[in-house]
């Protein structure tokens, strides 16, 4: 790292590889790049370690043995639930990279559960504890963090990106990093629906790589909606596989379930009938380890002395949208390269689609692409850095941002105020069931002339590069997110994966392709195939999902 500029008020610095994010994918990203002999700057909308929606709960980890009937079943469990859109050869290549890093991190010292016989438990990680490790070992390999520190732009010339530039939120100051080549694992859009450790997941990397010239591809898959307790932040689904689900009355709620009964919870909620839950189907050996496996899950019960394997509790679906959806930032190779020049994605900015198709329901195979996609991403930078020499050095670099950014604050509260009505209007469009888990043709199309009214607003304000200007920038990206999936939701004529069409209720053999995505001003969406050696017979088949 080399300190360019340091005026009043501004941070100018160069490196070699920027990190834009400080989750999982980013930390290995940083991890793996240093690892190769470059220089490497994280910076994080948060603190490194403790932000984003890994850090505050566990998680599961598509670990599995390098057994092939073990593979063959794990590649199987989550193909046809996607929607047949998931690649072998990608799935092949992040389980083994997936395989790699959890026996690395049981050997940098990260405190995996023993047997009786004293075998280490590598599905699942703690994220406090994991994170922590994360962070200590992004330090130890020379990179320099910059905590509070989010991007507001990311900067390039004619020959690709080339940094990006951003304002530190508790001092005011604003920065920017000259980079080689930069990395995006800023994680998903969960359009601040206050699901736990999702406040800092607004889909701001989504808007800089297509501020970029970059695409998105399965945008369509953004509608997970989790269920948790009405009371609770806390969305940890797999847990409510264990749940029965009850009226108030105590009479069963037919159909309803964790994994393919959410529709009939969501449909309950819309009709005004509250829906309640018990975990009675938990076998008793198994609740201590329930409790030790996700602590936070039942901190909420107990704070209202609730014990919810024997007592009735109100539950809702909070929205997800990204982060527990598939689609997102498009690559292009095995490098996680985007189409320009410079760019990577990782994690929940990345599309998920090549290891899961159209969903994913948990944390599992985000988890692995996240470890995975952070490792060939960092690598994959540090390579093109390489490449290019000293020539980086030397380029005249421009901001990005697609709204006017200008030093200084605008207008105070007037501005935060009108950030607000922007962030509840897209709300607005995107939580309700009745317009995002159950899609018309009818009603996405009036969602989008009301979030393209917003989007032409934004794009008419005037940004300033300050701690509101975050906020600002972010309903930004979100208005933008909204937009992507809804065109993509409008070009998908049937219900595959996640995507549910009322009125296209079948999956439909001839729609098997991805769907890309880009554009700011105005939207486009095109068919991609999919590129994979167990493609199905081109001849099209219907058959009836139950929605």
């Amino acid at each position: 790292m080399t300190i360019l500029a340091t005026a009043k008020g501004q941070l100018s610095l160069e490196t070699d590889v920027l990190v834009i994010g400080g989750g999982p994918a980013g930390t290995w990203a940083a991890i793996s790049a240093a690892a190769k002999g470059v220089k490497v700057i994280l910076v994080d909308k948060g603190y490194c370690g403790s932000s984003g929606a890994t850090a505050p709960s566990g998680t599961g980890v598509w670990y599995i043995e390098p057994e092939r009937d073990k593979r063959e079943e794990a590649k199987a469990s989550r193909y046809a639930m996607g929607g047949q859109l998931a690649e072998h050869g990608w799935m092949n290549r992040v389980l083994d990279r997936t395989y790699e890093n959890m026996n690395k991190l049981g050997n940098l010292g990260y405190p995996f559960p023993v047997d009786a016989n004293g075998n280490p438990h590598k599905r699942g990680l703690q994220g406090p504890e994991y994170m922590k490790l994360m962070r200590k070992l992004v330090q130890k390999s020379g990179v320099k963090i910059l905590d509070h520190s989010p991007v507001l732009e990311l900067l390039a010339d004619d020959h690709g990106v080339g940094g990006a530039a951003g304002v530190n939120t508790q001092t005011g100051e604003a920065w920017s990093v000259r980079a080689g080549a930069v990395v995006i694992a800023t994680g998903g859009c969960a359009f601040l629906s206050r699901a736990l450790g999702c406040n800092v997941l607004t889909g701001d990397g989504y808007l800089f790589a297509a501020e970029a010239g970059a695409d998105l591809s399965g945008m369509e898959f953004s509608n997970a909606y989790a269920i948790c307790p009405t009371f609770s932040s806390v969305t940890k689904t797999a847990y409510y596989s264990y749940a029965s689900f009850y009226y108030e009355d105590g009479t069963i709620v037919e159909g309803a379930g964790s994994k393919r009964g959410r529709s009939v919870i969501a449909r309950n909620l819309l009709a005004g009938r509250q829906v309640y839950a018990k975990l009675d189907q938990a076998p008793e050996d198994l609740k201590p380890l329930l409790r030790v496996a996700q602590t936070n899950f039942f901190l909420p019960f107990d704070r209202r002395g609730i014990d919810p394997f024997r007592d009735l509790f109100p539950v809702t679906l909070r929205l997800e949208g990204t982060v527990r959806g598939t689609g997102g930032i498009r690559i292009v190779d095995e490098t996680c390269a985007t189409k320009v020049p410079g760019l990577y994605a990782a994690g929940d900015a990345a599309t998920r689609e090549l290891i899961c198709g159209g969903f994913t329901g948990g944390g599992s195979h985000n988890s692995a692409w996240a470890m995975s996609s952070g490792s060939f991403a960092g690598e994959g930078a540090a390579g093109y850095v390489l490449k290019l020499g000293d020539s980086a050095k030397s380029r005249s670099l421009r901001g990005l941002s697609s709204q006017s950014l200008a030093n200084g604050s605008a207008d105070g509260e007037a501005a935060r105020s009108r950030t607000q009505e922007y962030v509840q209007a897209v709300q607005d469009e995107v939580k309700p069931y009745d317009r995002n888990l159950f899609r018309t043709e009818q009603g996405l199309s009036a969602s989008l002339g009301r979030l393209d009214g917003l989007w032409r607003a934004q794009r008419e304000s005037v940004v300033a590069v300050s701690p509101e200007g975050v906020k600002a920038r972010e309903a930004a990206a979100m208005t933008a997110t909204a937009r992507w999936m809804y065109h993509s939701a409008l070009a998908r004529k049937e219900t595959r994966g996640m995507h549910k069409r009322e009125d296209f209720p079948t999956i439909d053999g001839g729609q098997r392709h991805r769907l890309t995505s880009g554009g700011l001003d105005e939207v486009w969406v095109r068919e991609e195939r999919v590129a994979d050696e167990a493609a199905l017979s081109e001849r099209p088949v219907k058959e009836r999902v139950t929605v």
